[in-house]
């Protein structure tokens, strides 16, 4: 049987079968192609040079308006050139309006916008624009009481950040209007806005913005200048100055753009003066603190959202300031000011502004129509300034200040000062507050909250080692008194300055003298001992006496400080105290009796007085015993003998020591910072001398 093999029959693409050349009906179709794509290209290059772009204005219109969240209008022309190496498009007519709940004017109004740009860097992602020119632009900026601003686009969604432009090398503008209404910063400000590309000999008209109007209804003037914006390259920073006045406030500036037009990205040295550096709040939008009149100069650099202040030197008041500050405004544009300053020499008398005090410089207090109440208000100790509770409650901050050295008055030997504050939506807290002395320190915490309708304050001091040779003037060389107070206050209080929290008060204050020596003489006329004090005060003697314990409680209730037990226990007398001190209109009532413990031949009855007003207390002594013991001894001189008019003088109901260690241990219950360990053994030797 035979049997027929069959082979497959050659495919094309088998490597053994014969190439063909391709047949001549290929040739017309790929010529069709290519003159079917060129044909095409042809078509949509007359198409867009015939284009009418006017049809392109709406869709453009609804595309702008949906970023800048703002209506937007195309009342003129859209001319674009696309067959360049450079192409331009220049738009006539823009109008951007105002959000809902702004004037329902136009933020911007622009006559005409050139735009020209580089091709060949977009093929590598970059847009590099040869000029842009900005014909007449009018912008209205409009800022409301709660800081809402019509130029932040970003709808609340997100913190507005700077203006950040392609390389721009030519920038014009041509008779710009600005008008900027703040109601949060109660600014005013009308200007004119021109740059231009002209050069000269004297290096060209360069960018100005001009501007006067108010600034918390005070005359202010705006003047910033720069170069020509000509040849502007993205990595050579463009220089400008400025110049700003507001009332007495003086601001000059001289920095650059680092990287144009990148307005996030600023530095400069800025030198800034004025009467008070609370009044830069309408300025910067900071909280700052009342103060005496200011000189400082920093580094003040913007890195976007952030700005830093640094090498900060200058005065304020007779003090010198150092340091560094930076704002965070990435939350809303809600400040959040961290800074660690510091002053190498501090004037004590500087802080008066800080707490308002009476001729500080402090916001003006409103003037009172009736005269008597004036005058009252001139001379209250505590000051009445009143606390910006919406300040405060729109920034936050975490401050620390230390002073190195402080200068104050010879009764007020201060060492160093140190203190911390935190301010979070309203709460302000200073923790820590110290103060240190020659011995012993001053420390402890403050709070105010301003976050509801009423404001709520609160203190914890505690003064601990404290020698009170040390505030008290010497005579002879040895001080009338001396020995180491110790005092604990804490209280709670409403009312937004240091006056109505303290008429408002409720807490105690507790000070403690654990041991000491005072001068014999002057125990012995609080003892009311008419020969023994006075023989030794006319002669100069300088005999101590042992101060065994001093306590002073007091209980505070809304705002009155009433003396719930008063001692003063030396080795010749025992002197107790009563009364009160009224914070609210600042009046004194206290009376104090003492009661000698040896036998003394004359003791008048006399109670010593201190009265009148915290800022001027008046001492005296009540004659009302006195005079009953006048009247006793008439009496029995005229009756009996005049040799018994004495009697009614001599002293023979004698004092006991006081039980110091029990009164101290109380004190200490109250939290002031002493110990039973601490107080003076009865009889104990005075310091110099010897008690007769």
């Amino acid at each position: 049987m035979t049997s027929t093999a069959v082979s497959a029959p050659r495919s094309d693409t088998d490597p053994a079968a014969p190439k063909r050349p391709p047949g001549p009906h290929r040739r017309p179709v790929l010529r069709w192609v290519a003159g079917g794509i060129v044909l095409l290209l042809v078509a949509i290059a007359i198409f867009l040079a015939l284009f009418n772009w006017d049809w392109f204005r709406p869709p453009l219109a609804r595309m702008l308006s949906g970023k800048l969240h703002r209506p937007v209008r195309i009342d003129g022309h859209l001319r674009v050139n696309l067959f360049s190496w450079t192409p331009s498009a220049t738009l006539g007519g823009l109008k951007i309006g105002e959000p809902d709940w702004a004037p329902k004017t136009d933020l911007a109004d622009i006559d005409s916008i050139t735009v020209v740009a580089s091709l060949m860097p977009l093929f590598t992602g970059h847009v590099v624009l040869p000029r842009v020119q900005v014909d007449r632009p009018r912008v209205a900026m409009f800022q409301d009481q709660t800081g809402r601003a019509n130029w932040d686009f970003s709808d609340g969604a997100a913190p507005g950040k700077p203006a950040k432009l392609p390389a721009i090398q030519n920038f014009i503008i041509n008779d710009g209007k600005l008008s900027i209404i703040s109601l949060q910063r109660r600014l005013k400000l009308t200007g004119t806005v021109n740059a231009h590309e002209k050069a000269s000999a004297a290096g060209g008209e360069g960018f100005s913005l001009t501007g006067q109007g108010t600034l918390n209804n005070k005359p202010f003037h705006l003047n910033a200048s720069g170069g020509p914006l000509l040849n502007v390259r993205p990595n050579t920073p463009y220089p400008f100055d400025a110049r700003v006045s507001a009332g007495d406030i003086r601001v000059t500036a001289k920095g650059r753009v680092t990287h144009p037009f990148n307005l996030g990205q600023v530095e400069g040295a800025v030198s800034i003066s004025g009467r008070n550096l609370a009044d830069l709040y309408y300025l910067t939008g900071l909280t700052l603190p009342n103060t005496p009149a200011y000189s400082i100069a920093a580094r003040v650099s913007r890195d976007n959202l952030i700005y830093n202040v640094d090498r900060i030197a200058g005065r304020v008041g007779d003090s010198d300031l150092e340091g560094a500050l930076k704002v965070d405004t990435s939350d809303h544009g809600r400040p959040d000011m961290t800074a660690d300053l510091h002053s190498r020499m501090l004037d004590f008398k500087d802080l008066g502004a800080l707490f308002g005090a009476s001729g500080a410089n402090a916001p003006t207090a409103p003037k009172l129509s009736a005269a008597p109440q004036a005058q009252v208000a001139a001379r209250r100790l505590l000051p009445d300034a009143p606390l910006d509770v919406q300040r405060i409650r729109g920034m936050d901050a975490d401050v620390r200040y230390r002073a190195l050295t402080v200068r104050a008055s010879p009764n007020l030997p201060l060492r160093q000062v140190s203190v911390g504050a935190k301010l979070d939506h309203g709460l302000l807290e200073l923790d820590p507050i110290d103060v240190s002395f020659p011995q012993g320190r001053l420390s402890g915490t403050a709070r105010i909250d301003a976050r509801g309708a009423v404001q709520k304050d609160a203190i914890d001091l505690r003064l601990n080692g404290v020698s009170l040779e040390n505030f008290i003037t010497k005579k002879n060389g040895s001080a009338p008194l001396e020995g180491v107070l110790d005092a604990r206050v804490r209280a709670t209080a409403t009312g937004d300055s240091i006056h109505k929290a303290a008429s408002t008060s409720n807490g105690e204050m507790t000070l403690v003298m654990p041991k000491g020596v005072v001068r014999q003489a002057l125990a012995e006329l609080m003892g009311i001992d008419a020969t023994k004090g006075l023989f030794m005060l006319l002669a100069k003697d300088q005999h101590q006496t042992d101060v065994r314990c001093a306590i002073a409680d007091f209980r505070v209730s809304n705002g009155v400080m009433q003396a719930q037990k008063v001692v003063l226990d030396t080795g010749v007398v025992q002197v107790n105290g009563t009364g009160s001190i009224n914070l609210n209109d600042e009046s004194v009532d206290l009376t104090f009796k003492g009661q000698p413990k040896k036998f003394r031949l004359i003791k008048i009855n006399a109670p010593i007085l201190i009265g009148g007003h915290l800022s001027s207390p008046k001492f005296g002594i009540s004659p009302g015993g006195a005079l009953a013991q006048g009247g006793v001894a008439a009496a029995l001189a005229a009756a009996v003998n005049p040799l018994l008019v004495i009697l009614p003088f001599v002293n023979l109901n004698l004092a006991h020591d006081a039980d110091c260690a029990s009164l101290v241990a109380t004190a200490n219950t109250k939290g002031a910072p002493v110990h039973v360990a601490q107080t003076t053994r009865a009889g104990a030797a005075p310091r110099t001398g010897k008690a007769h």
